[in-house]
């Protein structure tokens, strides 16, 4: 069998409101995350080691307007990168679903990586800020992320009393989803249409 080509990306990102780079490997590496916003430096890191990626992010935005464009700008460059390192998607198992708890919090993430962007997303933050990180940024970051990757993502919190864990939570469920459904397990492609 011939050895597998590394699946990786490296996109970068220019706007008058953010000047973001990101290197991403879906077979592993380094984490280094720099976005300027503590909390959501702490999420990607831990979506990069539950997804077991290497990841590089340096993130430069306009967070004395707010956090909303470094957020959302991030997932389309990170989303970008997915689809770009996926390459044809050949032997992937495509699909993927996991709960993940964290202390209170318990998450649900469903993945196809189809072709076909589309994310569903259902949580109710009792705490609408997490430190300086406003709560509705989650679902900001993954719709742009879901968007640009080309995948259909169902995200959802069951439970929790405490928005930190469970934003958390939903990082690390949609990681080990992406996880299971980017795994080679053939060389097939997984799609009766032959093409994702």
């Amino acid at each position: 069998m011939a050895e597998l080509k590394k699946r990786e990306s490296r996109r970068k990102r220019t706007t008058k409101e953010t000047d973001i780079d990101v290197y991403l490997c879906l077979d592993g590496g380094d984490i280094k995350v720099d976005t300027g916003i503590g909390f959501f430096d702490h999420m990607l890191s831990s979506f990069a080691f539950h997804g077991g990626f290497g990841l590089e992010i340096s993130a430069k935005g306009d967070l004395d307007v707010d956090f909303h464009h470094t957020v959302e700008d991030s997932g389309i460059v990170l989303g970008t990168a997915l689809r770009e390192a996926m390459g044809d998607k050949a032997g992937i198992r495509r699909f993927a679903d996991v709960h993940i708890p964290m202390d209170d919090a318990l998450s649900f993430a469903a993945i196809d990586v189809s072709g076909r962007p589309w994310l569903t997303f259902e949580a109710a933050f009792p705490q609408a800020m997490i430190g300086s990180y406003d709560s509705c940024l989650t679902e900001e970051f993954f719709r742009a992320f879901a968007m640009n990757a080309g995948i259909t993502m169902h995200l959802r919190v069951l439970y929790g009393s405490n928005s930190h864990h469970m934003t958390e939570s939903l990082f690390k469920a949609a990681a080990r989803a992406l996880r299971e459904a980017m795994v080679i397990s053939d060389n097939v492609l997984p799609s009766t249409k032959g093409v994702l």
